[in-house]
């Protein structure tokens, strides 16, 4: 940091030595035309404390600019106020050349003013040019900075994302489901259910069409959303066979909601392997949907063992971790993913996100 702040003063020093070379070009050759004996030096003085000074007042004006800004609603307060400052440090620019220049003359100071107001010439406005010019380059390369920085913000938040979404559908269809359900179409084939064994590969297919497609859709409706789970319950059902009894309920408005791709599965599948996988009995999942105010309230529910809410910390594994990983990052802190359970009354997640309806989602 410090060895860039010393190139960045190095590169304003040696700009301003450069712009005081060429404005002392100028006035020394259009001088040469009255008097063709002219040194170079004597009329590139006045153009070179020009540069040094503006080369040290730089800071200044940048702090100034922050005091105050040129931001929208104080336009013409911001525009007052920096008008009258380029204007005194003309003034004040202009006043310490000619004190120098008359010290150097051996002319005495009690005519200061007189000659001050003498000599006083347009050329000097192009002080006021220079501070409008550090104004306007040093806003220009603070947008530019702030721009790569929200690029790269971005950039970094996409990444994640993409990450999370890799990472979800990894944990979704695991390769426990994979054998599970492998291993649930060659005991049909073996019973010769032979009808049974293809509507079920038919099911995994669609299932892992829509798996692979997710990749590139991030939101779907939650109609969409309910459509995967109802085929990834029936291939669970085809498992644990009356063991396992699901619903789902949604009211109209909240299935045309715009929801991360996939996003429940993991929490309908927790609510399978820890609820009715735990079950010797009949066991339930409840999947329901509706929206309150501008939310989507979502709950998935089961009737297993469930567990001691002061060991939550623990109960939420791999997959609601990544579902809440997930919505954190499509979502930032505007959702909320609480869960509920006690010994013998089963789990209840209960998401919460922003309702944003098909319609809006496709004119944004």
């Amino acid at each position: 940091m410090t060895e860039h702040r010393a190139l960045r003063w190095l590169i304003l020093a040696a700009l301003w030595l450069f712009v005081g070379f060429a404005l002392s070009t100028e006035v020394y050759f259009n001088t040469r035309v009255m008097d063709p004996n002219v040194a170079f030096w004597s009329v590139a003085q006045g153009q070179f404390q020009r540069a040094v000074l503006w080369a040290v007042l730089v800071p200044v004006v940048v702090w100034l600019r922050d005091a105050v800004p040129l931001n929208r609603g104080r336009w013409v307060a911001g525009i007052g106020f920096h008008v009258a400052m380029s204007l005194t440090l003309m003034a004040g620019f202009y006043l310490v050349r000619m004190f120098f220049a008359m010290v150097a003359a051996g002319e005495p100071l009690e005519g200061f003013w007189r000659s001050a107001g003498r000599w006083f010439y347009g050329r000097n406005l192009i002080d006021v040019v220079y501070y409008w010019s550090v104004i306007g380059v040093t806003y220009a390369l603070r947008m530019r900075e702030r721009y790569q920085r929200e690029t790269l913000r971005a950039a970094q938040l996409e990444a994640k994302l993409v990450q999370a979404e890799l990472k979800a559908l990894k944990h979704q269809l695991n390769p426990h489901f994979l054998f599970n359900t492998m291993n649930t179409i060659a005991v049909l084939v073996r019973e010769r259910r032979n009808d049974d064994a293809v509507q079920l590969i038919a099911r995994l297919s669609a299932l892992l069409r829509v798996s692979l497609e997710s990749n590139r859709v991030h939101t779907v409706t939650l109609r969409q959303e309910l459509e995967f789970l109802s085929r990834y319950l029936e291939i669970q059902k085809a498992r644990f066979g009356e063991r396992l009894h699901y619903e789902a309920e949604a009211e109209p408005e909240a299935l045309g909601a715009q929801v991360p791709n996939l996003f429940l599965q993991p929490v309908v599948e927790n609510a399978i392997l820890h609820g009715v996988g735990q079950k010797a009995e009949t066991g339930h999942v409840a999947i329901s949907a509706c929206v309150r105010g501008r939310r989507l309230h979502v709950e998935v529910r089961d009737d297993g063992p469930g567990f001691d809410v002061r060991e939550a910390p623990l109960a939420e594994g791999v997959g609601l971790t990544n579902t809440r990983e997930r919505l954190e990052k499509h979502y930032g802190a505007d959702y909320q993913m609480v869960l509920k359970s006690e010994k013998g009354h089963g789990v209840t997640v209960s998401l919460v996100l922003p309702f944003t309806p098909a319609a809006a989602a496709a004119r944004a």
